[in-house]
């Protein structure tokens, strides 16, 4: 087979090269990837995630079996809707389908009318009545731009002029663009956050293990929200009794629900879920693979993902098996000064070989053929180990062996799950 992935960060290369693992598998191109994918031998192609017609052309062109969508922005602009069209195969939901994603509102109506356990919330265009509702709900409390904000779109407001001014930013500073148009404001929820995924086809689909994202730029969940600065994978302390009921209250009733809807669901779902005192709830969904947690889940994957995928894609029962023991663990290195304003070009460590992956979001060669840095988050050291520690002590000995001048790292992922 011949196959396509569209995007360019760590969530790619981690899908790219899993599926390259496959003996199915001749080629696997990346569009538009980034340097660093080449050197795990994956083929990047120089076309944008928004040239919809190249991307088309392109995969007609090289015969490509079937496209695995990566980015948000992708699916909201309708990349799957396309190729259906143009009678091509793509792992993705369609624009409707992925409004799950790219309207919090929606995604919000959808949990309502199908009793999918969720934060309270007011869904709000007009500055003043969003005021009016945060200053009448009190803090802490959450306001979220309604549409795609690279993650960066939620404030968790402690106060209510905290609150106010991020529903100011939002409506009347325009700080988000459009998606920022429509403010949805929510109860805050308290309790452990967790990330559960999905393969899907309609009604069928199949869990994968659980995994905790870290948000936050510094250590001790500090600093500003970024799109993700490390997680590992399954939480060791969460207990399948909750992973059981997030299926049967949320997995399932909204998979039910969206076929109700008229916009059955293929692709990766995501359940961002927090486990509250009355049990699992849901702070947000995806439509896609999420950013880190990809490059911790996929190499717990012990089966073909490239077989896996065909299967679901023709409806038939896939034969997914996971590694059952230990823990996989990453830790993403970025600029400094992300998620805010950062350099380029730093000069970044050789890829590391053997029980540690180096998978690159943001890597460009210069003119002599040294990778440097090209974006926020650059690279992410993985591991799998027979602990949350073990893997903590794997990764944080490599990179303090690695010249990280002017790249920054969290010294705490995954220590949550570490008990005293």
């Amino acid at each position: 087979m011949k196959l396509l992935v569209v995007g360019s960060g760590g969530r790619e290369h981690a899908i790219a090269k899993k599926l390259l693992e496959s003996e199915e598998v001749e080629t696997v191109f990346v569009a538009p990837g980034n340097d660093g994918m080449g050197l795990d031998g994956l083929e990047l192609v120089d076309i944008g995630i928004s040239e919809h017609s190249k991307l088309i052309a392109f995969a007609k062109a090289e015969a490509v079996d079937w496209t695995f969508i990566g980015p948000d922005d992708a699916l909201a602009a309708g990349i799957v809707d396309d190729f259906h069209q143009a009678g091509l195969k793509a792992f993705g939901p369609t624009r409707l389908a992925a409004e799950l994603e790219w309207s919090k509102d929606f995604a919000k109506s959808i949990m309502a009318k199908y009793k999918v356990p969720t934060a309270a919330y007011g869904t709000f265009a007009d500055f003043d009545e969003a005021k009016d509702y945060i200053e009448a709900q009190g803090a802490p409390i959450v306001v979220k731009a309604d549409g795609l904000a690279l993650g960066k779109g939620v404030v968790v407001a402690e106060t209510v002029e905290q609150a106010v001014e991020a529903a100011r930013e939002m409506l009347l500073d325009n700080k988000f663009g459009d998606s920022g148009a429509r403010v949805v404001i929510e109860e805050f929820l308290d309790g452990e956050e967790f990330s559960l995924f999905a393969f899907v086809n309609g009604d069928k689909f199949y869990i994968m293990p659980t995994a905790q994202d870290h948000k936050r730029a510094y250590d001790g969940d500090e600093g500003p929200n970024t799109g993700g600065m490390g997680a590992y994978a399954p939480v060791p302390h969460l207990p399948q009794s909750v992973v059981d009921a997030s299926v049967e209250t949320i997995v399932k009733p909204v998979l039910e629900g969206m076929i109700a809807e008229g916009r059955p669901y293929l692709g990766i779902l995501y359940a961002g879920l927090i486990l509250t005192e009355d049990g699992p709830k849901v702070i947000e969904f995806n439509a896609r693979f999420g950013d880190p947690e990809t490059q911790i889940i996929l190499p717990r994957l012990t089966s073909d993902l490239a077989q896996n995928i065909t299967d679901i894609l023709a409806g038939r029962e896939p034969d997914i098996t996971w590694l059952d023991t230990g823990v996989t663990l990453g830790v993403v290195v970025a600029s400094e000064g992300y998620p805010l304003a950062y350099e380029k070009g730093v000069k970044l460590p050789p890829k590391t070989e053997g029980e540690i992956i180096t998978y690159y979001a943001g890597a460009k060669f210069d003119p002599n053929m040294n990778l440097r840095s090209n974006g926020g988050r650059v690279y992410m050291l993985v591991t799998t180990a027979e602990s949350v520690k073990a893997a903590q002590d794997n990764i944080y000995k490599e990179l303090a062996e690695q010249e990280t001048t002017g790249l920054f790292y969290r010294h705490d992922i995954g220590s949550k799950a570490i008990k005293d």
